[in-house]
């Protein structure tokens, strides 16, 4: 079995590694395209270095909407090829790539008009699945189905009976997007990669016109490196003209950034079988089952403010209640409200004033010697994305370098995967755990379950759950920080697990006891353990007073009144 520690021992290792020699790629930016720019480039053979500024996934990356999915809405614009291509990666994910983190999910798309509607969303869904199957890459979900509104309400009772006339239902897939970065970032660093987060790019290295490396500072001991590259890949996301800004080169593009937000409901609060899907004025709608919650999103609005802490204001979550109760028979209330979260898309700006119309396609560009950007994209064809950069960052380098090869490399912890999860029941049995929790592991670990039960064999107090969080095992807190790259107990309230945005007290009385399960691994005293729970608590704080203000300009200046962490400050 092939794995790879991101500990405290093996980041400092990968810091001075980076600056010892001269890289052939280096990466900037530790989101889903940044990580999978490093494995495409180490699976090439590339000697490759990743760099983050804050943690892996901490931006666009862990806050989407957590689906892998084709783009239905795109084949009305009649993007054939983006579509086709989605489609091919969303596949590859479910089957191939990574079948323990990408799961099938149904939706149910209420028809509201008899005839003309049936035929006219029918006939895209039918296409949807065509073209899913046209190449062999739609095997693991189910064809759509047409439904009439009695069967509709039977899958979907929480719906109003004159909400919909009839129905489809058809099937994409989802991610929990921030463990999947992680295990690319794992996978890269098992074929040789080093990685780093906390790292911060300060500038590029240059002799001449050519970009030789870049500066980057470790955020947590102040420590100063120069690390060399053939070439470096901008894989910043939102950041990208402000990256692009240190080599002093304009940009041949620019990236503009959308907010969308999540609410985060539990279970019951709605009752169906099935996520929905819903049209509004400017996009669409989601109601999406997560685990013993639901998301619903997104908003799609221009955003000039704060990017690393992209806030929601109130109107935000007042729109998306007011256009899924539409359809509720029970609507929701704010007091159903769990978690609320933020992101930003990353789009290539220039063809629309409306960022809902703003191109989801991506762009390589290569705007000074030795430098490669990629911009633009979805979380979905992240692969395709990646491979275009290191294609890009292959015509810079003096030597002949293989072909591509992700789309044959499972991800860390998929090898196997569905042969141990035929065997749960044993491994239940084995461990003393309930089945149950064995399944919550193998899916958000596959085959390095093992690795979350060895600590629990040590310990066997590792084994019951958080306290105040009782999906998580206290084990998997200290196997974030062991194996999995958290450096504060944000990155794991927030990132490695979800309770910052699946308990109404958003991860608040769980913050003391993850902080304790995390101090010896990362090695924190007393007055570190209270500098990390005081600044949890503060942080959402912060975001639970930006959910109260009328519009962006308060809701972000709210959220900045939390700032970020740093080790001993």
């Amino acid at each position: 079995m092939r794995t790879a520690t991101l500990g405290p021992a093996q980041r400092a290792e990968a810091l001075a590694g980076m600056a010892e020699g001269e890289l052939d790629v280096l990466v900037v930016g530790g989101g889903v395209v940044g990580a999978g720019t490093a494995l495409d480039a180490v699976t090439r053979g590339l000697s490759t270095g990743l760099i983050e500024a804050r943690d892996w996934a901490s931006g666009t990356s862990s806050r989407s909407s957590k689906l892998i999915h084709g783009g239905l809405r795109y084949l009305e614009m009649l993007d054939f090829a983006l579509v086709r291509e989605a489609l091919k990666e969303r596949g590859l994910l479910l089957e191939r790539l990574a079948p323990h983190l990408v799961k099938p999910v149904p939706f149910l798309y209420p028809l509201q008009h008899k005839g003309w509607e049936r035929l006219y969303a029918g006939s895209g869904v039918a296409l949807y699945d065509a073209m899913s199957m046209a190449r062999g890459h739609g095997r693991g979900l189910p064809v759509h189905r047409h439904l009439t509104r009695h069967r509709a309400l039977r899958v979907a009772p929480a719906l109003k009976k004159d909400a919909l006339v009839g129905a489809l239902q058809y099937y994409d897939a989802q991610v929990d997007d921030a463990r999947f970065v992680a295990a690319l970032v794992r996978t890269a660093v098992s074929y040789g990669a080093k990685a780093a987060n906390r790292a911060r790019v300060n500038g590029f290295l240059r002799e001449g016109e050519r970009v030789v490396g870049a500066r980057v500072t470790d955020v947590e001991t102040g420590g100063e490196y120069e690390i060399r590259a053939k070439q470096v890949v901008n894989a910043t996301g939102v950041w990208t003209d402000d990256t692009q800004g240190m080599v002093g080169e304009r940009g041949q593009f620019h990236v503009r950034a959308s907010k969308g937000i999540h609410l985060v409901v539990p279970k019951d609060r709605i009752h169906s079988t099935t996520g929905l899907i819903l049209r509004t004025e400017k996009s669409v709608l989601f109601v999406i089952p997560w685990g013993r919650h639901w998301i619903i999103g997104t908003t799609d609005t221009d955003w000039d403010l704060d990017k690393a802490h992209p806030a929601a204001s109130s109107a935000d979550i007042d729109y998306l209640l007011e256009h899924v109760n539409s359809v509720l028979a029970v609507p929701l209330t704010r007091d159903d409200v769990e978690g609320v979260y933020a992101g930003l898309r990353p789009l290539l700006a220039g063809e629309s004033d409306a960022t809902s119309k703003l191109s989801r396609e991506h762009t390589v560009a290569h705007p000074a010697p030795g430098l490669v950007v990629v911009a633009g994209g979805k979380y979905t064809t992240y692969r395709v994305m990646a491979k275009d950069a290191v294609d890009e960052a292959v015509h810079g380098l003096d030597q002949r370098v293989a072909d591509c090869v992700t789309e044959d490399i499972p991800l860390i912890g998929a090898d196997g995967y569905r042969a141990m999860w035929n065997a749960r029941a044993r491994l239940a049995a084995r461990t003393g755990l309930h089945v149950v929790r064995v399944e919550h592991l193998l899916n958000r670990f596959g085959v390095l379950a093992e690795e979350v039960l060895d600590l629990i064999a040590a310990d066997p107090s590792l084994g019951a759950p958080l306290k105040a969080a009782d999906d998580y095992l206290r084990a998997e807190v200290v196997y974030a920080a062991s194996h999995e790259g958290a450096r504060h107990l944000d990155d794991v309230l927030t990132r490695r697990t979800r309770i910052s945005i699946e308990t109404f007290d958003r991860g608040t009385r769980s913050a003391r006891e993850a902080a304790e399960l995390m101090a010896p691994v990362l090695g924190w005293d007393k007055d570190q353990i209270e500098r990390e729970v005081e600044h949890y608590q503060k942080r959402v704080e912060a975001e639970r007073e930006s959910q109260r203000q009328p519009d962006d300009l308060t809701a972000d200046a709210a959220r900045l009144g939390a700032p970020d962490i740093v080790a001993g400050r």
